[in-house]
């Protein structure tokens, strides 16, 4: 019976590790976001960037999921452009680039060409990410200057005029 009870025992503590839980991964993130604040500060300093420029723009921040955070709309800038925008950055944020660089890898005959043709996506320059700290917070699109590099300028205007505040 002793055998017995000892061989039980090895067989237990030997066992033991195996039903020990491992800690736990976490259940939820954290994750940063712009404040409205910081979203139109970013937009107001896009759309003057573009103004001094002589071009009548419409320029929108999204969040990092896409979610449209501030939109202004010069008052001679194009009815397209207001959608233009929102859909510049959120092509960005969508596919973590901007715009001008899918642009560039979607034409026809790329390998990626028929991203274009997915729904919502502008593969148009003007699209910037905004991020700060290794972190995606979101992304800022401009529409109605001449060309998606003039837009890319004044959004890169608007990144300029929020970098301090994102930095962390």
């Amino acid at each position: 019976m002793a055998l017995f009870t000892r061989l039980l025992l090895s067989v237990f503590l030997v066992a033991m590790p195996a039903f020990a839980q491992a800690p736990a991964a976490p259940s939820t993130y954290a994750v940063r976001s712009l404040t409205p604040e910081t979203a139109l500060k970013a937009v107001s300093a896009a759309l003057a960037d573009c103004r001094k420029r002589g071009y009548q723009v419409a320029v929108a921040v999204v969040d990092r999921a896409g979610v449209t955070q501030a939109l202004l709309r010069d008052r001679f800038a194009g009815a397209h452009t207001p959608d233009t925008a929102v859909g510049k950055a959120w092509t960005a944020v969508s596919f973590r680039t901007d715009t001008l660089a899918l642009a560039r890898e979607t034409q026809p005959g790329q390998a990626s060409s028929g991203v274009r043709h997915l729904p919502r996506v502008v593969a148009v320059g003007g699209g910037e990410l905004i991020e700060a700290g290794g972190s995606l917070l979101g992304a800022i699109g401009v529409s109605g200057a001449p060309g998606g590099e003039a837009d890319a300028t004044c959004a890169k205007a608007g990144l300029s005029a929020i970098r301090d505040e994102i930095d962390f």
